[in-house]
């Protein structure tokens, strides 16, 4: 059997029709374990002698209709070591369960508010999962932010008392994937480090800097000092062979298609009007401005 000792949130954000799990452990690649999700059905966090079964059926179970609450009935009436397990559940209208087996390792428990199941085993305390919701009842913006903030929250209120070694975000929406293909919309995993939930954060920075999207007021026309600019760090890297002249010339898109292509920023940059977001013009000239 799997043990991981573990603290974790599940969620729904009615907002972004997103459904998605946070968790961390003194465990490897907790990440490959305990998270599951399906949008359209719900979100399983399975840990604690962990049964992974849990997450494919209690998502088949979701889909089909059944609450957080019937779901997790069905789960557990059947299993002979319900003792051991703990799971969290968020169906597809939001209704949240949790179940803590009365032989998990103390501390362990859980709690349940509208859209959330917040739950933990050998823990340093409840204070656990009570600063995690207060965190996450407290917080604006997106999913992803709320659930890392949450997660961090537990971390810092003393988390797994055995340590820390692994954390993991799995967040869900339809067509949320890259290119639209799949589900899949955040997917970070820190496997084994010294401090995984802040390693985890810096991940979730690179994803936003990588694939977040710039308001109206942040996003840079390329034309005059920041082309200039741009041009002369082209110039330095070897993509651009003109002159530095601040004018979105044939030669000038041409550079920046392949040097935007080769950073990957290719969702935060407008070829064909000659425009680029704040963020990824700021940290190209951080990177590169020395070259």
């Amino acid at each position: 059997m799997i043990y991981p000792s573990t603290f974790s949130i599940v969620a729904y954000d009615p907002t972004e029709n997103a459904w998605g799990i946070a968790v961390a452990s003194k465990f490897p690649a907790v990440g490959s374990v305990v998270p599951w999700a399906q949008a359209g059905a719900g979100a399983v966090a399975t840990q604690s002698h962990a049964n992974t079964s849990f997450g494919p059926r209690g998502l088949d179970l979701m889909g089909k209709g059944a609450t957080a609450q019937q779901t997790l009935e069905a789960l557990i009436a059947d299993d002979p070591h319900k003792d051991l397990r703990q799971v969290g559940l968020v169906d597809n209208q939001g209704g949240a369960a949790t179940f803590t087996g009365s032989a998990c390792h103390a501390w362990a428990g859980g709690l349940t508010g509208k859209g959330y199941a917040i739950q933990g085993n050998i823990l340093a305390g409840e204070q656990v999962v009570r600063t995690m919701e207060a965190s996450y009842v407290s917080q604006s913006g997106s999913l992803m932010q709320r659930l890392f903030q949450a997660l961090l929250a537990g971390d810092r209120a003393g988390g797994d008392r055995r340590g820390r070694q692994s954390a993991a975000i799995y967040i869900v929406k339809t067509q949320g994937g890259y290119g639209g293909f799949n589900d899949r919309w955040i997917d970070y995993r820190v496997d084994d480090h010294t401090d995984p939930v802040p390693r985890l954060g810096e991940l979730l920075d690179l994803h936003e800097l990588y694939f977040g999207e710039s308001p109206i007021e942040e996003r840079v026309r390329l034309v005059g000092q920041p082309l200039i600019l741009l041009q002369t760090l082209m110039q330095r890297l070897g993509y651009y062979q003109g002159e530095s002249h601040g004018l979105y010339d044939p030669a000038t898109r041409v550079a920046l298609v392949s040097f935007i292509g080769n950073e990957n920023f290719e969702e935060r940059f407008d070829a064909e009007n000659g425009v680029i977001d704040r963020p990824v013009l700021d940290f190209l000239h951080r990177r590169f401005g020395d070259t």
